[in-house]
């Protein structure tokens, strides 16, 4: 909490700067998944958010603040199932509708879009172990139809991914530190190499073109076609 002053000379209590950032993932194949674990991701990622976010919104709008919002680059591009995507692309259509509407008092919402960082949502031990453990609650059939070295090749893929995250959170950090305090904040903040070169020019590819690259390069099930 800040105390701000008026231009009259008056003080008022207010909010300057907001930032959410809490996040849990698990990357798995949509159809190994419950409901429930998608309903888990939604309630820290997007619920969450938004409830800190309408709580705190009558402070920020008192002090003519900011609201910083951490999505993902895979809040624009769908790079894998679960409820990871899911939320951060609701992050973003949260962030667009509240800039617009709190634009009017002043506000103003930034929205950072990180790519691959060493962290705990990245950490491949704990990766693996939530693939894994969503595999065994799946069907028969459907541990037929992938079987068991899709899996394997799955895993595979995701060590290969957390091996090219950065382990410079400035970069991240940095983006925060211009939305929160620059005169012109930008409205999204692209965070990493592969956020900038990879995840943003394939978000403006024709989806066609996009769904092939993401169909050559990723592992087959067994009974692929």
């Amino acid at each position: 909490m800040t105390c701000l002053r008026k231009s009259n000379g008056s003080i008022f209590s207010g909010l300057w700067g907001l930032v959410n950032n809490a996040g849990i993932c698990v990357f798995a194949i949509n159809e190994w998944l419950k409901k429930q674990d998608f309903a888990n991701i939604l309630d820290v990622n997007l619920l969450g958010m938004i409830e800190v976010t309408l709580s705190m919104l009558p402070l920020v709008r008192k002090a003519r603040g900011r609201v910083v919002n951490v999505s993902s680059s895979m809040g624009r591009m769908s790079f894998c199932g679960g409820g990871y995507c899911i939320s951060k692309y609701g992050v973003e259509a949260f962030s667009d509708s509240l800039r617009r509407e709190i634009a009017y008092f002043g506000v103003k919402v930034a929205i950072i879009e990180p790519g691959g960082f060493r962290t705990n949502v990245s950490n491949y031990e704990r990766l693996s172990h939530s693939i894994e453990k969503v595999w065994d609650q799946t069907s028969s059939e459907v541990k037929e139809i992938y079987d068991k070295n899709f899996l394997n090749s799955y895993v595979k893929a995701m060590k290969s991914l957390t091996n090219t995250c950065s382990d410079d959170l400035s970069l991240v950090t940095d983006c925060m530190e211009h939305a929160l305090t620059a005169c012109h904040p930008r409205t999204r903040y692209s965070a990493g190499w592969d956020a900038k070169l990879f995840y943003l020019p394939l978000s403006y590819m024709p989806t066609f073109l996009a769904d092939a690259i993401f169909y050559w390069s990723s592992v087959k099930p067994a009974q692929a076609l």
